[in-house]
Protein backbone atom coordinates (compact mmCIF):
# COMPACT_ATOMS: atom_id res chain seq x y z
CA UNK A 1 0.00 0.00 0.00
CA UNK A 2 1.19 3.48 -0.77
CA UNK A 3 -0.20 6.93 -0.06
CA UNK A 4 -0.13 9.58 -2.76
CA UNK A 5 -1.28 13.15 -2.95
CA UNK A 6 -3.86 13.92 -5.63
CA UNK A 7 -3.51 17.66 -6.21
CA UNK A 8 -6.40 17.79 -8.69
CA UNK A 9 -8.96 16.34 -6.27
CA UNK A 10 -7.39 17.90 -3.14
CA UNK A 11 -6.94 14.64 -1.33
CA UNK A 12 -4.54 11.95 -0.27
CA UNK A 13 -5.23 8.47 -1.56
CA UNK A 14 -4.27 5.05 -0.23
CA UNK A 15 -3.52 2.85 -3.23
CA UNK A 16 -3.46 -0.95 -3.18
CA UNK A 17 -2.54 -2.75 -6.41
CA UNK A 18 -3.26 0.42 -8.44
CA UNK A 19 -6.75 0.71 -6.89
CA UNK A 20 -7.76 3.62 -4.65
CA UNK A 21 -8.67 1.91 -1.40
CA UNK A 22 -9.42 5.10 0.52
CA UNK A 23 -8.90 8.83 0.61
CA UNK A 24 -8.84 11.81 2.92
CA UNK A 25 -9.94 15.15 1.49
CA UNK A 26 -8.55 18.53 2.45
CA UNK A 27 -9.25 22.18 1.80
CA UNK A 28 -6.32 24.57 1.69
CA UNK A 29 -7.17 27.83 3.41
CA UNK A 30 -4.75 30.54 4.57
CA UNK A 31 -1.78 28.21 4.29
CA UNK A 32 -3.47 25.55 6.43
CA UNK A 33 -4.74 22.17 5.30
CA UNK A 34 -8.18 21.43 6.70
CA UNK A 35 -8.81 17.69 6.61
CA UNK A 36 -12.56 17.43 6.14
CA UNK A 37 -13.49 13.88 5.15
CA UNK A 38 -11.97 10.39 5.10
CA UNK A 39 -13.40 7.36 3.40
CA UNK A 40 -12.21 3.76 3.02
CA UNK A 41 -13.71 1.38 0.45
CA UNK A 42 -15.66 -1.37 2.23
CA UNK A 43 -13.59 -4.01 0.42
CA UNK A 44 -10.57 -2.81 2.43
CA UNK A 45 -12.19 -2.55 5.89
CA UNK A 46 -9.89 -3.85 8.60
CA UNK A 47 -6.81 -3.77 6.38
CA UNK A 48 -5.25 -0.70 8.00
CA UNK A 49 -5.99 1.55 5.04
CA UNK A 50 -7.38 4.39 7.15
CA UNK A 51 -4.43 4.41 9.52
CA UNK A 52 -1.91 4.28 6.69
CA UNK A 53 -3.74 7.08 4.96
CA UNK A 54 -3.89 9.44 7.90
CA UNK A 55 -0.27 8.73 8.75
CA UNK A 56 0.90 9.36 5.19
CA UNK A 57 -0.92 12.68 4.78
CA UNK A 58 0.53 14.33 7.94
CA UNK A 59 3.96 12.91 7.11
CA UNK A 60 3.76 14.70 3.77
CA UNK A 61 2.51 17.87 5.48
CA UNK A 62 5.48 17.70 7.85
CA UNK A 63 7.93 17.41 4.95
CA UNK A 64 6.38 20.58 3.49
CA UNK A 65 6.37 22.49 6.81
CA UNK A 66 2.58 22.79 6.63
CA UNK A 67 0.02 22.91 9.43
CA UNK A 68 -3.20 20.93 9.49
CA UNK A 69 -6.64 21.42 10.97
CA UNK A 70 -8.20 17.99 11.54
CA UNK A 71 -11.96 18.54 11.46
CA UNK A 72 -12.66 15.09 10.00
CA UNK A 73 -13.52 12.94 13.04
CA UNK A 74 -11.38 10.03 11.83
CA UNK A 75 -8.29 12.20 11.30
CA UNK A 76 -8.84 14.05 14.59
CA UNK A 77 -9.18 10.78 16.54
CA UNK A 78 -6.09 9.29 14.91
CA UNK A 79 -3.99 12.36 15.69
CA UNK A 80 -5.22 12.42 19.28
CA UNK A 81 -3.89 8.85 19.66
CA UNK A 82 -0.52 9.80 18.11
CA UNK A 83 0.95 12.70 20.09
CA UNK A 84 4.01 12.78 17.84
CA UNK A 85 1.76 14.52 15.27
CA UNK A 86 0.35 17.20 17.61
CA UNK A 87 2.97 19.71 16.47
CA UNK A 88 1.37 19.71 13.01
CA UNK A 89 -2.04 20.79 14.31
CA UNK A 90 -2.99 24.45 14.10
CA UNK A 91 -4.68 24.42 17.51
CA UNK A 92 -5.84 28.03 17.28
CA UNK A 93 -7.72 27.46 14.01
CA UNK A 94 -9.17 24.23 15.38
CA UNK A 95 -10.40 25.96 18.57
CA UNK A 96 -11.90 28.79 16.51
CA UNK A 97 -13.67 26.29 14.25
CA UNK A 98 -15.06 24.39 17.24
CA UNK A 99 -16.32 27.63 18.83
CA UNK A 100 -18.07 28.66 15.62
CA UNK A 101 -19.49 25.16 15.11
CA UNK A 102 -20.95 25.12 18.63
CA UNK A 103 -22.44 28.55 17.99
CA UNK A 104 -23.95 27.28 14.73
CA UNK A 105 -21.90 29.54 12.46
CA UNK A 106 -19.60 27.21 10.46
Amino acid sequence: MRVRRNLVEHRYEAVVDDEVAGFTEYVERSGRYWFVHTEVDAAFDGAGVGSSLVRGAPDDMRSNNALIVPICPFVAAWISRHPEYQDLVDSESLRDYERRRRAGAT
